[in-house]
């Protein structure tokens, strides 16, 4: 049987970062997926990903997002590979919407740099987004693009190359601990290791019964779309990501057009569903509400449908992560940094985990993240669209 110092299943952007951080630390790991990462079954896909500082879920996650962004730097030095395309972001509601509200609380708690745009700034400085009379906006300029499929294959390519192993199309089975680790048992057979990390994105209930976790799986769609009329206007040196709110249920976010399209969503609202039954078809009614909102409110956007794509959240009720020591096994570590806003943190939550997997059992995670919020009785937490 094959020993390790540490298991990593599930190598999207959670388990890929760990795996990284673990070679660069000198562990003997080895990663296994039941898929070929990076690939669109799950949460980490979709061509481009939002990174941004002034954070309106919660301010509490500035410096980690700090600390992501300069290790996604870092990797891209050593690499030489780019992974980040820094467009500026803008956060569009009125004065007293969550996105609004939180966005200026973050940056100035933080010192953010930031500008507040009044409506008429917004006409000015975005022309391409029609708004209502009383919309407000932040900009910030700390604000981009994450290519999350390079991103994954170069995080794994490093962490071969400072020594971790890989095996894809390798399912886990089932995990005993013993008294000295952990048995793991794959599609490929036995693993013997001293820590195992569970990044298993939304198929974490599936091998965590026991814990009963408060994990819900949503499918969420992608679109891309080509400029129906001055398409200059969407180039990413003039038009910044984005999150938009036009209610408190209804926040859009999008992407200048880097080769696909104009790529736009609906954060966080779909149907409910499993990993293994979701409908990865997109209806005609989901691209008639996405062009809604492009004939609303960026009518040049809304030119031909280029591809579209299916996504999962994988949410838990006051969406914050779950990164955690397993509360029945200390040599297993959860990791669910979910809730649909987790990828942009990839590289600073994989040191967090591999602090969590390494052979110093004082080592202690952020309580915002601890599973055992949901374990038992616990205050009301507020939901981050509501911060």
């Amino acid at each position: 049987m094959q020993s390790w110092d540490v298991v990593v299943v599930g190598l999207g952007a959670a388990g890929a970062a760990t795996l990284h951080e673990l070679a660069t630390r000198g562990q003997r790991a080895i990663g296994i997926d039941q898929f070929v990462p990076p690939h669109s079954q799950g949460s980490s896909h979709g061509r481009s990903r939002i990174i941004r500082e002034a954070y309106f879920e919660d301010p509490r996650y500035v410096p980690l997002v700090q600390r992501a962004w300069s290790l996604w730097e870092q990797l891209e030095r050593a690499s030489g590979r780019q992974l980040l395309q820094r467009t500026g972001g803008l956060t569009i509601g009125t004065s007293s919407s969550a996105l609004l509200t939180g966005a200026l609380r973050s940056a100035r708690e933080h010192s953010l740099p930031h500008e507040r745009w009044s409506h008429a700034q917004l006409v000015e400085r975005a022309p391409a987004f029609l708004t209502a009379l009383n919309s407000e906006a932040v900009f910030e300029t700390r604000a981009g693009i994450l290519d999350p499929e390079r991103a994954i294959s170069t995080l794994l390519a490093r962490a071969q190359t400072l020594g971790a192993r890989i095996e894809t199309t390798t399912a886990m089975q089932s995990f005993t601990t013993v008294a000295d680790g952990v048995i793991v048992q794959t599609s490929s057979g036995a693993l013997r290791t001293k820590r195992l990390v569970l990044a298993l994105g939304p198929w974490a209930s599936t091998h965590l019964p026991e814990l009963a976790l408060p994990l819900t799986v949503q499918r969420n769609v992608l679109f891309w779309f080509a400029p129906r009329a001055t398409p200059e206007l969407f180039s990413p040196s003039r038009f910044p990501v984005f999150l938009f709110e036009r209610a408190a249920s209804e926040v859009w976010y999008g992407f200048p057009d880097t080769g696909d399209g104009i790529k736009v969503a609906l954060h966080g609202v779909g149907d409910t569903t499993t990993p293994q039954a979701v409908n990865r078809d997109v209806a005609s009614h989901e691209i008639e509400r996405a062009r809604e909102f492009l004939h609303t409110h960026l009518p040049a956007a809304n030119g031909a449908l280029r591809s579209s794509v299916t996504c999962l959240y994988t949410n838990t009720p006051d969406g914050h992560f779950i990164i955690d020591r397993h509360p029945m096994h200390p040599r297993v570590v959860v990791a669910s940094p979910c809730s649909g806003h987790g990828f942009k943190f990839a590289p600073a939550l994989g040191e967090l985990i591999a602090d969590l997997a390494g052979e110093d059992d004082n080592a202690v995670g952020w309580p915002l993240f601890s599973a055992r919020r949901f374990l038992r009785p616990a205050p009301l937490h507020t939901p981050p669209s509501a911060l």
